[in-house]
């Protein structure tokens, strides 16, 4: 790289990071101010809320907000650089368009990469820590009230829990039926299941275990059997936010384990693993519209340039709520979606590049 692309690099990448650090700084004291009373309703610790959840909660927010804010600084930079005439003497010493945005690209590119670690793995365990934090000193005690829920637990395995009461980890009405060719091959029923945490098995009481294969028909009973099933007491807790607290090899696995149980929800998680792939390109496509939009002097000038900017964001922000509420919904292909801005964006980006005087 040259000193021309150190030089802006360096003040595109500082403007970006003091734009995160503010936007996030705002975000905390606002988040404060409105969970102060449920702090001190429910007495939580100082040491918790510093180190649990705002020290976690800073994460978070600087990769929510890194689309936007790289989009954002782009603009605000660029069209400072443009109203000062830099951009022109640049052009003007031989430097082409295309090669002014080659810095922009590196930028965009760090920032990208950064952006995909930090929503594969450290904001998943930040949340794990945030989370849990929250379910206890904001959103208050969780129940498990569904009731009639069915699992399937292997290929040819369902489990049935008329009830369940997550405070103790105990099943009520429960039964486990092995199935083959549409037919019950065996079905075993109890009263209650009991999840014991030394062991890490599920103990049933007063089972009945009914044999209709040909030939074997017949039923045994019993006061108490350990068992270890592929069903745990996490299954009924708290899902949500679930899906934000897993790693990116962790949520892929949770995805197969849905999958395998023919469970409903899985659009959330498949979003959610989509997402992980698709904001860092939206970072450098937005780098690359908030570039484009802004690299000329306008006679409005840097405010409308910044207020255009704003206005695009706010489009694109509008656009992918639309479509990931609509996959949510199941109207939409998840996959199609989260990547749907982008492909939009995208093809705005390079009708840009080809349309605007430069």
């Amino acid at each position: 790289m040259k000193i021309l692309d150190y030089y802006i690099l360096k003040k595109f990448l500082k403007t970006y990071v003091f734009a995160v650090f503010l936007i996030v700084l705002i975000v905390m004291v606002i988040d404060y101010t409105e969970k102060i009373d449920d702090f001190i309703r429910k007495q939580a610790p100082m040491h918790a809320i510093i180190f649990d959840y705002y020290l976690n909660f800073i994460p978070y927010w600087a990769n929510y907000i890194s689309p936007l804010m790289v989009f954002i600084a782009t603009v605000f930079f660029t069209a400072n650089l443009a109203a000062k005439t830099e951009i022109i003497a640049i052009l003007s010493s031989g430097v082409s368009f295309t090669r002014l945005m080659r810095p922009y690209l590196i930028g965009s590119t760090i920032i990208a990469i950064g952006t995909f670690i930090m929503i594969g793995w450290v904001v998943p365990n930040a949340n794990k820590i945030r989370v849990p934090f929250e379910h206890q000193y904001i959103n208050g005690t969780y129940f498990f009230d569904k009731r009639d829920v069915h699992i399937k637990i292997a290929p040819d395995v369902y489990a049935y829990i008329e009830s369940y009461d997550n405070n103790t980890n105990t099943g009520y009405r429960f039964s486990l039926e092995r199935i083959s060719n549409n037919e019950i091959k065996e079905k075993l029923m109890s009263d209650r299941i009991t999840w014991d945490t030394l062991r890490k098995k599920w103990t049933i009481h007063d089972y009945r275990i009914r044999n209709l294969m040909p030939g074997k028909t017949g039923i045994i009973s019993g006061v108490k059997i350990d068992t270890t099933l592929n069903l745990f007491p996490k299954d009924f807790q708290n899902k949500h936010l679930l899906h934000e607290t897993f790693t990116l090899p962790e949520l892929n696995r949770h995805i197969d384990l849905v999958r395998s149980r023919g469970a409903d929800g899985i659009e959330v998680f498949l979003i959610e693993k989509y997402l992980r792939y698709a904001n860092p390109i939206s970072v450098i496509i937005l780098t690359i519209i908030g570039f484009l939009v802004s690299a000329r002097k306008s006679r409005g000038g840097v405010g409308f340039q910044i207020a255009l900017g704003f206005s695009l964001a706010f489009i694109y922000i509008l656009f992918f709520m639309m479509s990931k509420g609509i996959a949510e919904g199941g109207g939409m292909p998840p996959l199609l979606a989260v990547w749907l801005p982008n492909i939009v964006f995208g093809a705005v980006g390079v009708g840009l590049y080809y349309t605007l005087p430069r």
